[in-house]
């Protein structure tokens, strides 16, 4: 029955989707500058939090930029292209950012960095769904999270290890892996045939497709993304630090937390997707209640200083993450067009991006004035309004008499 199950979940993905996963498999197997950069920063080069703080949110303002112009560009020249060339510069800026120690070149290597790197976002986002179809498109989306949760098992895993011996070594393996999957693509992968990135009309002009920007509904729904999100990048941002500073765990502790996280994705989520695929219809439904976990699973870290009590809020965010992330991604990449699909996935990319601006700035805010109890109170209530508008958002697709493909 569990054998069916998993055999199921695997079935009727296209060879492309396989590929695309495994080029994020090389990608997040050398993932390890993010999840470490905020102790890298207060750590190694001895930063304040605050200054931590503004960093990360560099991070997250140049995501922004590079997810909105990741998007454009997805669709006037192609998916392929774009996410060849942001593994390839980003890679390269990842190797030269641990030569940089002032804080203030610092600030632009990274916004750089991100400027140049998520502009893959959208773009990866947009390949998935042109290789896959409306029947298939969330495992699709899931076998991607898979391959990157492998990765980051790997990453985080041996980043523990080796931020122990020296943090310099993780900007290497990071940048290194990057052009791996760049080269990986390139060689496995080649361009797609079909021209996806100019559409027109049948007199020959450009055709008209409706923007994102002005889909009032797909804005609330970004709006709720992005409250969901602030209080999930809390995981990458100051949770770490959390755990050392208040829960006594070390890099290699706060590795393997990574690494279970990666490893829980890795072996249930496919299974996980394909049976709520078919017992649940309205599935905004599933990322109302996983957005809601994420909140409660920081919750409780208010309610002692055990440090066991770090392997339950894992667990919790995990599962909270797993339930709500794929069909949040089917739902931005089935409510566009294919003309104006890198747009749609742009918009969803940034709210990505704007969570990594302002979760760190807010976390590190809140965290300094008022302490870290206070900060996961409220990120609750942010899950808590988050999980309430996915079911208005829910509630007004199924009460359209068209509705858009959830």
């Amino acid at each position: 029955m569990i054998l069916q199950l998993y055999r199921n979940a695997y079935a009727g993905l296209s060879r492309p989707v396989w590929l695309l996963a495994g080029v994020m498999l090389i990608n997040r197997s050398g993932t390890m500058v993010l999840p470490f950069l905020s102790l890298y920063l207060t750590q190694h080069l001895h930063y304040s939090v605050e200054q931590a703080g503004i960093v990360l949110a560099l991070f997250g303002m140049g995501s922004l930029l590079g997810t909105f112009l990741g998007g454009k560009l997805t669709d006037r020249i192609g998916f392929y292209a774009i996410q060849v060339g942001s593994l390839l510069f980003g890679g390269i800026m990842l190797i030269l950012m641990q030569f940089i120690v002032r804080f203030e070149w610092l600030c632009v290597t990274v916004f750089i960095f991100t400027a140049l790197g998520d502009a893959f976002r959208p773009a990866n986002s947009a390949a998935f769904a042109f290789y896959s179809n409306q029947g298939n498109r969330t495992r699709a989306y899931s076998l991607n999270r898979l391959a990157i949760n492998l990765g980051w098992a790997v990453g985080g895993g041996l980043g523990g290890l080796l931020a122990s011996v020296d943090y310099r070594l993780l900007f290497w393996v990071d940048g290194l892996t990057c052009i791996s999957a760049a080269l990986y693509l390139v060689y496995a992968l080649p361009a797609p045939k079909r021209d996806t990135s100019v559409h027109h009309a049948s007199d020959g002009t450009l055709a008209a497709a409706r923007s994102p920007y002005r889909d009032g509904l797909f804005l609330l729904f970004t709006a709720c993304l992005f409250l969901y999100l602030t209080a999930f990048m809390q995981f990458f941002s100051l949770l770490p630090l959390y755990f050392k500073t208040y829960l006594g765990a070390n890099e290699s502790r706060i590795g393997l937390f990574m690494a279970l996280n990666g490893l829980l994705i890795v072996v249930v989520e496919m299974a996980m997707v394909y049976s709520l695929e078919q017992r649940v219809k309205q599935r905004l439904i599933i990322s109302a209640v996983g957005a809601l976990l994420t909140g409660v699973a920081l919750f409780i870290l208010t309610l002692t200083r055990w440090p066991g009590i770090a392997w339950l809020t894992i667990i919790l965010l995990t599962v909270g993450e797993m339930l709500a992330m794929p069909f949040l991604l089917t739902f931005a990449a089935n409510r566009s067009e294919e003309r104006n699909r890198g747009q749609y996935l742009g918009l969803y990319s940034m709210g990505w991006a704007l969570s990594q601006v302002c979760s760190p700035l807010i976390g590190s805010q809140v965290a300094e004035r008022f302490g870290f109890q206070t900060l996961w109170m409220v990120m609750l209530g942010f899950t808590i309004v988050s999980a309430a508008g996915f079911l208005l958002v829910n509630r007004r697709v199924s009460a359209d008499t068209t509705p858009v493909s959830q």
